[in-house]
């Protein structure tokens, strides 16, 4: 399988960190979007949208973070408990992810590129992201992972919003169930550390880059 995609990306991180944990092999297909030669190669195999991450699989082409991740646990998950067959137990795996694409991920990313360049966060801004973790406070509250007590995928792209999070320095310490689950949930995840600190110093780069 090839995987187009960059890991300072925040969508790709969350596919990145599921394919470690199931043990899938991918061939890491790095693109910069701001490089004509890598955007012409991501719109040869995704023409429609030109997005990263895009996963192709024998042939077969999925984007979009949420559909690559549905995509991988239904074809090569060992079992359905990553994305479980139950209605009742997806919905709840399926809220959470549309809770972060549409309300957590897409504060963080804002503020933390604010945060790299040295920008203030405007205080409607900062409330927005407040309640955000505030929301996924409560969705912990004597639950192990997001959408209950078994590791979903919900997981891993949640995880990927913590960790920009943490790149601005947010202040976790009035959130211990979100402390203690991004934890429990870096133990699923091999080599977690030094991604993380790839993400990092490649989200530098491109910022610098950009200035």
């Amino acid at each position: 399988m090839d995987l187009y995609y960059h890991i300072r990306s925040m969508p790709c991180q969350p596919v990145v960190f599921l394919a470690k944990h199931m043990g899938l092999e991918l061939n890491h297909k790095i693109i910069s979007i701001y490089d004509p030669v890598d955007f012409e190669a991501l719109k040869k195999v995704n023409p429609q949208q030109h997005t990263i991450p895009t996963l192709v699989d024998n042939g077969h082409v999925v984007w979009e973070s949420f559909a690559i991740l549905i995509y991988l646990v239904e074809k090569y998950g060992l079992d359905d408990s990553l994305y479980p067959k139950d209605h009742a137990e997806r919905s709840v795996v399926n809220q959470r992810l549309f809770f972060d694409s549409g309300i957590l991920r897409n504060q963080t990313l804002q503020n933390l590129m604010r945060h790299m360049r040295n920008k203030p966060i405007p205080e409607e801004d900062k409330s927005k992201q407040q309640r955000a973790v505030e929301l996924l406070e409560t969705f912990l509250t004597g639950s192990t992972y997001v959408a209950g007590e078994k590791l979903t995928i919900a997981d891993f792209s949640i995880f990927a919003s913590v960790c920009g999070l943490s790149m601005m320095q947010y202040d976790m310490v009035p959130f211990p169930n979100i402390s203690r689950w991004f934890k429990q949930t870096s133990t699923h995840i091999p080599d977690i550390e030094a991604m993380r600190k790839r993400i990092e110093t490649d989200l530098q780069a491109l910022l610098a880059s950009l200035s």
